[in-house]
């Protein structure tokens, strides 16, 4: 996949010049809510690593599911279901092409990225972990790709291992290396951190994994956004991701698995539309992928990520990756410009976010004043308290870019931050 990264660019190296290859004016009329004002000034949405906006095509996509096909799927035998059917298995489809998956049968719907890791800890995980096996992450993981191997690790009597990062916020290779043993199990990696934009080299993450027989989950959850992505370029055996930082809904997502893994997996839960048959004697279990689908699914939700990819699939990424490369560029030299400001998160490959601290000035703050001007952050530990330690603050401000995005939404963010600093003076 091709995301836009920061490479080999000093932080107080000349701004360029801005992109002429998107127009960014034309893409920002795809999105009602980014012509608003907040407490009396324009938005500046800076907030797309929580969640990215929606584009029309997205939400008249939800509308007419709700006001036209409205019905649950795969059993109705009426027209509604049976359109509202073809629309949620249509959108798997488009999901499979998105991530360059090799079958339908490997898509499998869940509520967001934390379900995804969840259904394979706690299935993969435990049926094939062992007392003292091991299962290595990083330490710039989100909690939800902590904490579900902590649980399945202490039930199995198991390990996790944690491999270090750089000052730059980078994983430091060798040191990954060496923590992959005869009893590494399963690696589980962000491809781009939350908090610090860090682009991690996850197809080599994969081969060491592979080398040494472990499996390899990915958590896309930021790099979707981004760009397409290839599962099989990067060689990982899961992949996760949320629709709504793929502009698309709430409370849908995707957890990507090769086929033959998830043929040998248990059900994640059990219920309708996951059996063949049912007696008080036995259970049959469907097939893939509706092994794993119990109950009644966010159906519009799946619908609105088809819509989505549409979307996405359609813009020019070439050009998305130049605007957004010049978005990163220009913030990070623009925020580093600003006396008292620390930038968190250096890697030489980034994806468009910037996370800081302030000095005299607690994160929390600098957001609250940051919107009394119609600047939407993130403050906060941003779900990864053992990276904050790491990095030895509590929390940190952050802007995180979509392609809408605008020069002139980061001059009014320093902009705001300069009145922060003249109100804790």
């Amino acid at each position: 996949m091709s995301i836009p990264v920061l490479s080999e660019v000093s932080p107080r190296a000349a701004r360029p010049e801005a992109s002429p290859m998107f127009d960014v004016r034309r893409v920002r009329d795809d999105f009602p809510i980014l012509h608003q004002k907040i407490r009396g000034k324009p938005l500046v949405y800076l907030d797309n690593a929580a969640t990215a906006q929606k584009p029309r095509v997205v939400l008249d996509a939800l509308q007419h599911y709700y006001t036209a096909d409205n019905a649950n799927i795969h059993r109705g035998v009426h027209l509604l279901s049976e359109r509202a059917t073809q629309d949620y298995e249509y959108a798997r489809a488009k999901v499979r092409d998105f991530l360059h998956a090799a079958d339908e049968r490997e898509i499998i719907f869940v509520r967001g990225a934390t379900e995804g890791i969840n259904l394979v800890a706690q299935t993969y995980g435990r049926k094939n972990l062992r007392e003292g096996d091991e299962v290595l992450i990083t330490t710039m993981e989100h909690h939800s790709n902590i904490v579900p191997w902590q649980m399945v690790c202490e039930e199995k009597g198991a390990f996790l291992r944690v491999a270090p990062i750089n000052d730059d916020g980078e994983i430091l290779l060798d040191e990954f290396e060496k923590l992959l043993t005869s009893r590494t199990r399963i690696v589980s990696v962000v491809h781009v951190s939350n908090a610090l934009g860090t682009v991690n080299p996850v197809k080599r993450i994969a081969e060491l994994a592979h080398a040494r027989g472990a499996v390899v989950l990915v958590d896309g959850a930021q790099s979707v956004m981004h760009g397409p992505v290839d599962v099989h370029d990067l060689g990982c055996d899961f992949f996760v991701f949320s629709g709504h930082k793929l502009f698309g809904p709430t409370g849908v997502g995707v957890l990507y698995g090769r086929e033959a893994l998830l043929e040998a997996m248990p059900p994640y839960q059990g219920g309708g539309d996951m059996i063949r048959s049912v007696s008080f004697d036995k259970t049959t279990y469907n097939s893939l992928p509706y092994k794993f689908e119990a109950g009644t699914p966010h159906i519009a939700g799946g619908v609105g990520l088809g819509a989505a990819i549409d979307y996405v699939q359609a813009l020019d990424w070439e050009a998305v990756a130049a605007h957004e490369h010049d978005l990163l560029t220009y913030a990070t030299t623009a925020l580093s410009e600003v006396p008292g400001l620390r930038l968190i998160g250096t890697a030489r490959d980034k994806a468009a976010v910037v996370s800081f601290t302030l000095q005299g000035a607690h994160p929390h703050d600098v957001g609250t004043i940051l919107d009394q001007e119609g600047v939407a952050i993130r403050t906060g530990h941003h779900c990864t308290q053992p990276l904050m330690a790491r990095f030895g603050v509590p929390a940190t401000a952050r802007a995180s870019f979509a392609f809408y995005n605008t020069r002139e939404e980061i001059d009014a963010l320093v902009q705001g931050i300069h009145k922060v600093q003249e109100m804790f003076a």
